[in-house]
């Protein structure tokens, strides 16, 4: 039967917070038209669950442990064709937001948004509709310039751009944290932020240089007169 058919939307939810998850449910059990059939912790236990239950939704969280959440999408929508995936995350990062659509997201959500939002959301993402939060509409049309003028660049024979360039104004400024060897807890301190959020920032600035450890990432800032 499909999802139109039936009276509530069936959501599963993906998140390695418990909390998170408990607190998403009841949030959602609160609308009739919402009905969440399971929950899972990490991608593995994730694409079980979408074989398992074949939901009609699926709320998914980036940072899992293991594989990521844009990641696993592939491997998701394999396991339940039918499903809608909408992206739920604390993650700002253009390139998790691309990366994401790219791999068959219909929506990128920030977990910052009201419930009432997030409702709507859904609704509309059961509609056919492609969901992006507002925070991210600028940085997805300014990630989609950036692989233009990359192309046209490699195209022309240029010189690639710096690793550097690729960095938020926030990430640059977490990585010269970094090439000073200030531990996360001290960069969060400095900038005001959490010191999970820099950790997040941390792991995109590892990707993003293309290397595996700090050590690393602090000898490019330092090439580049950000030490």
């Amino acid at each position: 039967m499909s999802s139109t058919a039936r009276a509530t939307i069936r959501i599963l939810v993906v998140d390695d917070h418990t909390l998170f998850r408990r607190g998403l449910t009841a949030l959602l059990a609160r609308e009739p038209m919402f009905e969440v059939i399971g929950d899972a912790a990490d991608a593995g236990e994730a694409q079980r669950r979408a074989r398992e239950l074949q939901p009609d939704l699926i709320l998914l969280d980036n940072h899992l442990p293991g594989v990521n959440g844009v990641d696993a999408l592939p491997a998701l929508r394999e396991a339940s064709p039918a499903a809608r995936v909408l992206m739920l995350t604390v993650s700002e990062d253009e390139q998790d937001l691309v990366a994401a659509l790219r791999n068959g997201a219909c929506g990128y959500l920030l977990k910052t948004m009201e419930g009432d939002a997030l409702a709507k959301a859904i609704v509309r993402a059961m509609r056919g509709e492609s969901v992006v939060a507002d925070e991210m509409t600028g940085k997805l049309v300014g990630a989609y310039r950036q692989a233009a003028a990359t192309s046209t660049q490699a195209e022309s024979g240029g010189p690639p751009p710096s690793p550097i360039a690729q960095l938020s104004p926030r990430e640059g400024e977490i990585l010269r944290g970094i090439a000073r060897g200030a531990s996360n807890k001290t960069i969060a301190r400095e900038l005001g932020i959490a010191e999970t959020t820099v950790k997040i920032h941390v792991q995109h600035i590892l990707r993003k240089l293309d290397v595996a450890s700090r050590v690393q990432a602090a000898v490019i800032a330092t090439e580049h007169g950000l030490g």
